[in-house]
């Protein structure tokens, strides 16, 4: 069973409430299921849709097929919007109290929604009407249904809790009485009942805590601001010390002053907020201090589109900051791995003293599913030593890094300085000293490479392969099935780039490398890195992820056009 539902309406319409309750529903009933949303920057109004795919099996990405839509309101507004992804299978339900008018293809049936939340108790029940519908068209039992909205709704009061209850038994009865779309009772599986059920945000923040973050500063801005909002639920419990800064400058300045003091610091922002922070991110290269950078990319340029998605900063992360220094960049493509990414680059920035980049984009920090379990928790080192009198904070070493000490720990002084230095950290103009130092800190990642190897996933005597990098992994996975000599290469590590990632390259015929961009950034880098130079390419840069359709289309015709 692969089963995928769509939610629109307004803003300010609960579908958000839908969008938590309904996969919470699904999991407790032992169903695999997925959840991403697509929204407009704004509080009140316009066209926002949750897509929710149910399935008996795992399922992680994003597709175009939609068997069911309910529209909240003004149906005519959101189907036109919505038209690419309707046609003439989907079951289309629309509030038949909305005075619009639907013009599409698919099977339109008029169900009252506003009509039983204005019975239930006020009009804006009307998401709990249609998660009663949803509950029904699945046969899923009411009474567990009930449950998860008197959880939900338990804080609000008495009054608010019975009339939504009431709202979703409503819809719940109205399509037992009405409707039957013939759709099967779905094939449980109860060790889905124990999974986690988890977005984006909440994985990076989780990893965090698990690389031992315990400081936090930020400004708030979309998508990243989800991870400082679940650090700061979390401090009291595991002693964080979240700050939210006047503005992005202060918030990497002050993540640098953490570090210097001995904690294990984290900002996390997007584009517009991290071009702020690039003077900073230089600082921290002359001073060699450790920075873990969490940059949730949306499309730009400047404020672009705010709540869409993209891949379009790899190579601002990669560049950004005056001067040559080194830095990691890495870009987890689905839950587990932005876990196991966050978690790791902590160690990464303590051990050689440097930023380290987690890259994601508003698709995997709005993306929800549910997984068995979490990776195994890295053991954490303390790299930080006690200080001699005779402490040289910049002394050169074979591999480019120096012993870190902190203030206060030991007898020595801890000197660190913006301008180029000696080994003691005092400011210099020595011509022979600027090239010494230059060469350490460079040397940090000279046997680096193979920290997260790059990933081979399907045919190993494959003759085409397909390349991508972040969170369009799960998506292009799902669309490589079937493809009898095409293997799938993803990277969690973009750079430095995996020493395995060349042998790959070399064995294909044809690469065609596949991203969330305008201009290839990850073929640029390929071909600047690895002198790739004939690769096809796919990209997407609407705002919108990937279909799992439109890959699977790509790919056959790549495969198809190297077979002529």
């Amino acid at each position: 069973m692969d089963l995928s539902i769509v939610i629109c309406g307004e803003a300010g319409q609960g579908i958000q409430t839908i969008e938590y309750l309904f996969p919470n529903i699904l999991k407790h009933y032992g169903l695999n299921v997925f959840s991403y949303k697509e929204y407009m920057s704004r509080i009140r109004g316009g066209s926002n849709s949750t897509l929710i795919r149910i399935s008996d099996g795992p399922v992680r990405a994003f597709c175009r097929k939609t068997d069911v839509l309910f529209s909240l309101s003004q149906g005519e507004i959101h189907l036109k919007r919505l038209s690419d992804r309707i046609d003439e299978k989907t079951f289309v339900f629309i509030d038949s109290d909305s005075k619009e008018t639907s013009n599409v293809s698919g099977n339109v049936r008029e169900v009252p929604i506003s009509g039983l939340a204005l019975k239930a108790g006020n009009k804006v029940y009307s998401n709990s009407v249609v998660l009663g519908m949803l509950c029904s068209l699945l046969k899923l039992p009411l009474e567990d249904s009930l449950q998860a909205i008197e959880r939900w709704f338990c804080n609000k009061g008495a009054k608010v809790c019975g009339e939504n209850r009431l709202a979703m038994k409503l819809g719940y009865e109205y399509i037992v009485e009405n409707i039957d779309l013939g759709i099967l009772e779905p094939k449980t599986d109860p060790d889905v009942k124990n999974h986690l059920l988890i977005n984006g945000a909440e994985a990076v923040a989780l990893g965090a805590i698990a690389g031992g973050c315990n400081f936090v500063s930020s400004y708030p801005m979309s998508p990243s601001t989800g991870v400082l909002t679940n650090l700061a639920n979390y401090s009291k419990d595991f002693e964080i010390v979240v700050e939210q800064a006047e503005d992005e400058i202060s918030a990497m300045n002050m993540a640098l002053g953490a570090w210097y003091a001995g904690a294990k610091a984290l900002v996390t922002t997007s584009g517009g907020g991290f071009a702020l922070m690039v003077e900073a991110l230089s600082l921290a290269g002359a001073i060699e201090s450790p920075i873990v950078v969490h940059l949730a990319q949306r499309p730009g340029p400047a404020t672009g589109l705010p709540t869409r998605t993209e891949q379009g900063d790899l190579l601002f992360a990669l560049f950004s900051g005056h001067g040559e220094f080194p830095r990691v960049i890495l870009a987890p493509g689905n839950l587990e791995q932005a876990f196991y990414c966050t978690m790791k680059a902590f160690k990464i920035a303590d051990k050689y003293q440097i930023p380290v980049f987690v890259l994601t984009d508003q698709y995997l920090m709005d993306t929800i599913y549910n997984l068995g379990e979490l990776p195994k928790i890295i053991q954490q080192e303390s790299f930080i030593v006690q200080t001699s009198p005779q402490y040289k904070r910049y002394e050169v070493t074979a591999s480019g890094i120096s012993p870190r000490g902190i203030p206060g720990y030991g007898e020595g002084f801890v000197c660190v300085d913006s301008d180029e230095h000696d080994e003691l950290g005092r400011i210099t103009e020595d011509f022979t000293l600027r090239t010494t130092m230059v060469e350490k800190r460079l040397r940090k990642l000279e046997n680096f490479s193979d920290e997260i190897p790059a990933e081979l996933i399907g045919n190993k005597d494959y003759e085409y392969l397909a390349i991508c990098f972040g969170s369009t992994r799960e998506i292009v996975l799902e669309a490589a099935q079937g493809f009898e000599k095409l293997a799938v290469v993803h990277l969690q590590q973009v750079y430095p780039l995996p020493s395995n990632l060349v042998e790959y390259l070399n064995r294909a015929k044809k690469v065609l490398v596949i991203e969330s961009n305008a201009t290839s950034q990850l073929g640029r880098l390929l071909k600047m890195e690895v002198g790739l130079a004939n690769f096809s390419r796919l990209n997407k840069f609407n705002g919108l992820p990937f279909y799992v359709e439109e890959i699977k289309d790509a790919l056959q015709r790549f495969i198809k056009e190297e077979a002529k």
